[in-house]
Protein backbone atom coordinates (compact mmCIF):
# COMPACT_ATOMS: atom_id res chain seq x y z
CA UNK A 1 0.00 0.00 0.00
CA UNK A 2 2.95 2.44 0.82
CA UNK A 3 4.49 1.70 -2.45
CA UNK A 4 1.61 2.92 -4.10
CA UNK A 5 0.41 6.32 -2.04
CA UNK A 6 4.27 7.28 -2.30
CA UNK A 7 4.17 6.97 -6.44
CA UNK A 8 3.31 10.07 -8.14
CA UNK A 9 0.59 8.12 -10.12
CA UNK A 10 -1.31 8.14 -7.20
CA UNK A 11 -1.68 11.41 -6.95
CA UNK A 12 -2.29 12.05 -10.44
CA UNK A 13 -4.67 9.78 -10.75
CA UNK A 14 -7.24 11.05 -7.99
CA UNK A 15 -7.22 14.43 -9.40
CA UNK A 16 -8.12 13.49 -13.22
CA UNK A 17 -10.53 10.69 -11.72
CA UNK A 18 -12.01 13.18 -9.58
CA UNK A 19 -12.22 16.28 -11.80
CA UNK A 20 -14.31 13.84 -14.39
CA UNK A 21 -16.63 12.55 -11.82
CA UNK A 22 -17.18 16.27 -10.96
CA UNK A 23 -17.30 17.03 -14.86
CA UNK A 24 -20.25 14.42 -15.20
CA UNK A 25 -22.05 15.74 -12.73
CA UNK A 26 -21.54 19.29 -13.91
CA UNK A 27 -22.92 18.37 -17.22
CA UNK A 28 -26.36 16.82 -15.43
CA UNK A 29 -27.16 19.42 -12.92
CA UNK A 30 -25.18 22.28 -15.00
CA UNK A 31 -24.99 24.89 -11.87
CA UNK A 32 -21.64 27.17 -11.46
CA UNK A 33 -21.41 25.64 -7.88
CA UNK A 34 -20.93 21.99 -9.71
CA UNK A 35 -17.64 23.27 -11.07
CA UNK A 36 -15.38 20.40 -11.83
CA UNK A 37 -13.09 22.25 -10.77
CA UNK A 38 -15.11 22.83 -7.37
CA UNK A 39 -15.89 19.74 -7.25
CA UNK A 40 -12.44 17.69 -7.70
CA UNK A 41 -11.03 19.49 -4.79
CA UNK A 42 -14.25 18.71 -2.33
CA UNK A 43 -13.65 15.41 -3.35
CA UNK A 44 -10.15 15.22 -3.12
CA UNK A 45 -9.95 16.83 0.43
CA UNK A 46 -12.26 14.53 1.29
CA UNK A 47 -10.77 11.62 0.57
CA UNK A 48 -7.13 12.62 1.72
CA UNK A 49 -9.27 12.95 5.26
CA UNK A 50 -10.95 10.35 5.29
CA UNK A 51 -8.21 8.14 4.77
CA UNK A 52 -6.26 10.23 7.03
CA UNK A 53 -3.74 10.42 3.82
CA UNK A 54 -0.78 13.17 4.05
CA UNK A 55 -1.40 15.86 1.53
CA UNK A 56 2.63 15.88 1.07
CA UNK A 57 1.88 11.91 -0.45
CA UNK A 58 -0.74 13.84 -3.03
CA UNK A 59 1.37 16.27 -3.48
CA UNK A 60 4.24 13.91 -4.89
CA UNK A 61 1.34 13.80 -8.11
CA UNK A 62 0.55 17.14 -7.42
CA UNK A 63 3.67 18.43 -8.27
CA UNK A 64 3.87 17.12 -11.76
CA UNK A 65 0.11 18.31 -12.56
CA UNK A 66 1.23 22.14 -11.14
CA UNK A 67 4.19 22.18 -13.99
CA UNK A 68 1.81 21.38 -16.42
CA UNK A 69 0.07 24.29 -15.78
CA UNK A 70 2.14 27.26 -17.23
CA UNK A 71 2.06 24.77 -21.31
CA UNK A 72 -1.72 24.13 -20.59
CA UNK A 73 -2.20 28.16 -19.97
CA UNK A 74 -0.08 28.29 -23.35
CA UNK A 75 -2.68 26.41 -24.98
CA UNK A 76 -4.81 28.88 -25.39
CA UNK A 77 -3.28 30.36 -28.01
CA UNK A 78 -4.98 28.17 -30.08
CA UNK A 79 -8.34 30.05 -29.32
CA UNK A 80 -6.90 33.13 -29.67
CA UNK A 81 -5.60 33.02 -32.90
CA UNK A 82 -9.06 31.54 -34.16
CA UNK A 83 -10.40 35.85 -33.68
CA UNK A 84 -7.18 37.12 -34.82
CA UNK A 85 -9.30 39.41 -36.35
CA UNK A 86 -11.26 40.82 -33.59
CA UNK A 87 -8.11 41.21 -31.27
CA UNK A 88 -6.88 43.27 -34.06
CA UNK A 89 -9.29 45.58 -34.21
CA UNK A 90 -9.93 46.00 -30.69
CA UNK A 91 -6.29 46.16 -29.93
CA UNK A 92 -6.05 49.09 -27.96
CA UNK A 93 -9.40 48.59 -26.02
CA UNK A 94 -7.73 45.62 -24.83
CA UNK A 95 -4.87 46.69 -23.56
CA UNK A 96 -6.22 49.83 -21.92
CA UNK A 97 -9.54 47.80 -20.45
CA UNK A 98 -6.62 44.77 -19.09
CA UNK A 99 -4.40 47.39 -17.85
CA UNK A 100 -7.51 49.09 -15.86
CA UNK A 101 -8.62 45.55 -14.58
CA UNK A 102 -5.52 44.83 -13.12
CA UNK A 103 -4.59 48.18 -11.54
CA UNK A 104 -8.33 47.91 -9.71
CA UNK A 105 -7.51 44.87 -8.78
CA UNK A 106 -3.99 45.32 -7.06
CA UNK A 107 -5.67 48.68 -5.47
CA UNK A 108 -8.70 47.01 -3.79
CA UNK A 109 -6.30 44.32 -2.62
CA UNK A 110 -3.99 46.80 -0.97
CA UNK A 111 -6.74 49.21 -0.26
CA UNK A 112 -8.34 46.38 1.62
CA UNK A 113 -5.25 45.34 3.52
CA UNK A 114 -4.56 48.85 4.60
CA UNK A 115 -8.29 48.74 6.08
CA UNK A 116 -7.65 45.61 8.04
CA UNK A 117 -4.53 45.95 9.19
CA UNK A 118 -2.91 43.21 7.57
CA UNK A 119 0.49 41.81 7.28
CA UNK A 120 2.90 43.03 4.52
CA UNK A 121 3.65 39.40 3.84
CA UNK A 122 -0.03 38.64 3.43
CA UNK A 123 -0.76 41.84 1.24
CA UNK A 124 2.14 40.12 -1.00
CA UNK A 125 0.60 36.98 -1.23
CA UNK A 126 -3.13 38.31 -1.78
CA UNK A 127 -2.11 40.77 -4.68
CA UNK A 128 -2.01 38.61 -7.43
CA UNK A 129 -5.12 36.61 -6.68
CA UNK A 130 -5.87 37.46 -10.22
CA UNK A 131 -3.83 36.22 -12.50
CA UNK A 132 -2.91 32.09 -13.20
CA UNK A 133 -1.03 30.21 -10.57
CA UNK A 134 2.23 29.99 -12.10
CA UNK A 135 3.16 33.54 -12.07
CA UNK A 136 1.32 34.15 -9.17
CA UNK A 137 2.97 31.97 -7.41
CA UNK A 138 6.23 33.60 -8.47
CA UNK A 139 5.40 36.81 -7.97
CA UNK A 140 4.57 35.88 -3.81
CA UNK A 141 7.62 34.05 -3.85
CA UNK A 142 9.39 37.35 -5.14
CA UNK A 143 8.24 39.37 -3.07
CA UNK A 144 8.06 38.08 0.12
CA UNK A 145 4.75 36.71 0.19
CA UNK A 146 2.81 33.24 1.66
CA UNK A 147 2.29 30.79 -0.55
CA UNK A 148 -0.28 28.91 0.70
CA UNK A 149 -2.44 32.19 0.86
CA UNK A 150 -1.41 33.04 -2.67
CA UNK A 151 -2.52 29.63 -3.75
CA UNK A 152 -5.72 29.94 -1.69
CA UNK A 153 -6.59 33.55 -3.31
CA UNK A 154 -6.33 32.38 -6.82
CA UNK A 155 -8.10 29.30 -6.91
CA UNK A 156 -11.51 30.87 -4.79
CA UNK A 157 -10.95 34.15 -7.10
CA UNK A 158 -11.19 31.54 -10.46
CA UNK A 159 -14.01 29.65 -8.49
CA UNK A 160 -16.10 32.91 -7.39
CA UNK A 161 -15.27 33.93 -11.09
CA UNK A 162 -16.82 31.18 -12.75
CA UNK A 163 -19.97 31.39 -10.42
CA UNK A 164 -20.87 34.90 -10.69
CA UNK A 165 -19.72 36.22 -13.90
CA UNK A 166 -22.39 34.61 -15.86
CA UNK A 167 -24.59 36.39 -13.15
CA UNK A 168 -22.93 39.79 -13.21
CA UNK A 169 -23.12 39.59 -17.35
CA UNK A 170 -27.02 39.05 -16.52
CA UNK A 171 -27.64 41.95 -14.33
CA UNK A 172 -25.17 44.18 -16.08
CA UNK A 173 -27.17 43.63 -19.47
CA UNK A 174 -23.75 43.02 -21.00
CA UNK A 175 -23.97 41.89 -24.70
CA UNK A 176 -20.39 42.61 -26.19
CA UNK A 177 -18.34 39.59 -26.10
CA UNK A 178 -14.97 40.95 -26.12
CA UNK A 179 -15.69 43.33 -23.30
CA UNK A 180 -17.48 40.31 -21.36
CA UNK A 181 -13.98 38.31 -22.40
CA UNK A 182 -11.81 40.51 -21.24
CA UNK A 183 -13.44 41.38 -17.83
CA UNK A 184 -13.70 37.72 -17.33
CA UNK A 185 -10.09 36.66 -17.93
CA UNK A 186 -8.67 39.72 -16.09
CA UNK A 187 -10.16 39.28 -12.76
CA UNK A 188 -10.29 35.24 -12.79
CA UNK A 189 -7.64 33.86 -14.71
CA UNK A 190 -7.98 29.86 -15.99
CA UNK A 191 -11.21 29.11 -13.79
CA UNK A 192 -12.90 32.08 -15.31
CA UNK A 193 -11.71 31.45 -18.77
CA UNK A 194 -13.25 27.91 -18.36
CA UNK A 195 -16.66 29.29 -17.79
CA UNK A 196 -15.85 32.20 -20.41
CA UNK A 197 -14.88 29.80 -23.32
CA UNK A 198 -18.78 28.02 -22.46
CA UNK A 199 -20.39 31.12 -23.24
CA UNK A 200 -18.96 31.80 -26.57
CA UNK A 201 -15.97 31.48 -28.76
CA UNK A 202 -15.16 35.30 -28.51
CA UNK A 203 -15.35 35.30 -25.16
CA UNK A 204 -13.21 32.15 -24.11
CA UNK A 205 -10.63 33.67 -26.52
CA UNK A 206 -10.32 37.30 -25.28
CA UNK A 207 -10.56 35.92 -21.91
CA UNK A 208 -7.46 33.82 -22.78
CA UNK A 209 -5.37 36.99 -24.07
CA UNK A 210 -6.39 38.75 -21.12
CA UNK A 211 -4.79 35.43 -18.83
CA UNK A 212 -1.47 36.49 -19.81
CA UNK A 213 -1.69 40.39 -20.46
CA UNK A 214 -3.13 40.29 -17.12
CA UNK A 215 -0.01 38.83 -15.31
CA UNK A 216 2.44 40.98 -17.12
CA UNK A 217 0.87 43.68 -16.21
CA UNK A 218 0.32 42.62 -12.75
CA UNK A 219 4.08 42.63 -12.60
CA UNK A 220 4.48 45.92 -14.47
CA UNK A 221 2.56 47.55 -11.67
CA UNK A 222 4.22 46.55 -8.61
CA UNK A 223 7.20 47.14 -9.61
CA UNK A 224 6.06 50.95 -9.16
CA UNK A 225 4.48 50.00 -5.31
Amino acid sequence: MKEILNNPLFGISITLITFEIGTIIYKKIKSPLCSPFILSIIFIISFLSIFKIPSSIYQKGGSIINMMLTPATAALAISMFQKIKTIKYNFLPIIIGIFVGSLVSISSIILMCKIFNLDNNITSAMIPKSVTMPIAIDLSEKTGGIIPVTITCVCLTGIFGAIFSPILVKIFKLNNPVAIGLAIGTSSHGVGTAKAIEMGDTEGALSSIAIGIAGIMTVIIYLFL
